[in-house]
């Protein structure tokens, strides 16, 4: 199994530091969005894992941080700090990074990074993950292992993450709805559905950008042709998969939260601090 990491974001909603630091590499404590979600592929099982990223010093930030540096990593040891850079040499340790530039042209949307990651993938199985985004978990178990493991379980060639909220929200959220069937407790996508304006179901499964998909799924990505506003949407291709497949709709455990606002990653660090334990001042629970 491989991974592909979207984190080629322009993120205009934190400028004007989104300027120079790119979303992916915003903190979450004292870890970027996007090394969450690298643990968490870890911890599915790839060791394979494509970066999509922007050009120029954006791409090169996150490079930067999931590539091995000498110079640090004696400078550290020279001053009795190894285990700080040890915090975060063990990524690159654990798995090989390929990267891959997006480049700015005409084509944009959800859908680019896997289309640009199609020879990376070849034929196997794959995690299609956004960077700006993570789950939290308390137990310390990851959501991903869980997807891949309950994809196994299924018997079922894919499986996409879901986040559940109150059927009254779900007009707020793009919704997968499963099939219909009695006593079926396996929950198979039928429909996606972007922000229904009705919904009458007590809870919806939302799309959290998380799925495991077979290497074949790849081609509905390149036959993909780009909706009316004129976005690739990853969501067409997955749509698509699953009216030719069985696709698993797997609820997560953790907490969800997107990070690609600044309110979004404020929340994150809130609840990663509370998680592991740590106290802040001036803000109670």
């Amino acid at each position: 199994m491989r991974a592909v990491i979207a984190a080629a974001g322009m993120g205009t909603r934190f400028f004007p530091i989104g300027k120079t630091i790119t979303k992916a590499m915003m903190p979450v404590l004292d870890r970027p969005v996007i090394a969450y979600a690298v643990a968490d592929c870890l911890a599915a099982g790839a060791r394979e894992i494509a970066i999509v990223t922007a050009p120029g010093e954006a791409g090169r930030q996150i490079r930067h941080y999931l590539s091995h540096d000498g110079e640090l990593e004696a400078y550290c040891a020279d001053r009795g700090w190894q285990d700080k850079y040890n915090s975060v040499a063990d990524i690159h340790r654990q798995a090989d990074f390929t990267f891959i530039e997006q480049p700015r042209d005409e084509r944009y949307g959800t859908a680019i990074p896997t289309i640009l990651a199609a020879d990376f993938i070849g034929d196997d199985d794959v995690l299609l993950v956004s960077g700006d985004d993570l789950l939290l978990r308390t137990d310390g178990g990851s959501d991903l292992a869980d997807l891949a493991t309950a994809r196994t379980a299924a018997h079922a060639p894919g499986a996409i993450a879901a986040a559940t909220v109150p059927g009254t929200q779900a007009s707020r959220y793009g919704i997968l709805n499963p099939r219909t069937g009695p006593g079926n407790a396996v929950r198979i996508l039928d429909t996606l559905l972007e922000k229904p304006t009705v919904y009458e179901r007590p809870t919806a499964f939302i799309n959290i950008s998380r799925v495991l998909l077979p290497g074949e799924a790849i081609r509905y990505f390149e036959k993909l042709l780009p909706a009316p506003s004129g976005e690739y949407q990853a969501t067409d291709a997955i749509a698509a998969f699953a009216r030719d497949h069985e696709l698993l709709i797997h609820p997560v455990t953790g907490q969800y939260h997107d990070c690609g606002s600044p309110a979004g990653l404020l929340a994150a660090s809130v609840a990663a601090a509370r998680v592991q334990g740590l106290s802040i001042p001036g803000v109670t629970a």
